[in-house]
């Protein structure tokens, strides 16, 4: 069966950096695009950042353009999420996400598998 799994969360101070990493098995990794969602105490789950299966299109939220990279090797079916400058808005759970559709705008309904979630939280 498929199976989503993040892990490099943690806590930190304002201004660090965090990277986070998702492997996804029981699937053909390149043949989904893949993203990174958060949800903070309250308030929806997000597109934070996304890349089509070929790694040549992405996705950013504007709240973290700029401050956020997405990347993924498809021989090791991993995807990452290098967060620098982090906020103590950046605060959420954020979950990784498989699926086969690709919009420039990505919307969680897209995603088909989902992991458990790592807890990113940023200190002031």
């Amino acid at each position: 069966q498929v199976q989503v799994v993040e892990s490099g969360g943690g806590l930190v101070q304002a201004g660090g950096s965090l990277t986070l990493s998702c492997t996804a098995s029981g699937l053909t990794f390149n043949d989904y695009a893949m993203g990174w969602f958060r949800q903070a105490p309250g308030k929806e789950r997000e597109a934070v950042s996304c890349i089509k299966w070929s790694g040549d299109r992405t996705y950013y939220a504007d709240s973290v353009k700029g401050r956020f990279t997405i990347s993924r090797d498809n021989a090791k079916n991993t995807l990452y999420l290098q967060m620098n400058s982090l906020k103590p808005e950046d605060t959420a759970m954020y979950y990784c996400a498989a699926g086969l559709l690709w919009r420039s705008l990505p919307l969680k309904d897209d995603f088909r598998y989902w992991g458990q979630g790592t807890q990113v939280t940023v200190s002031s």
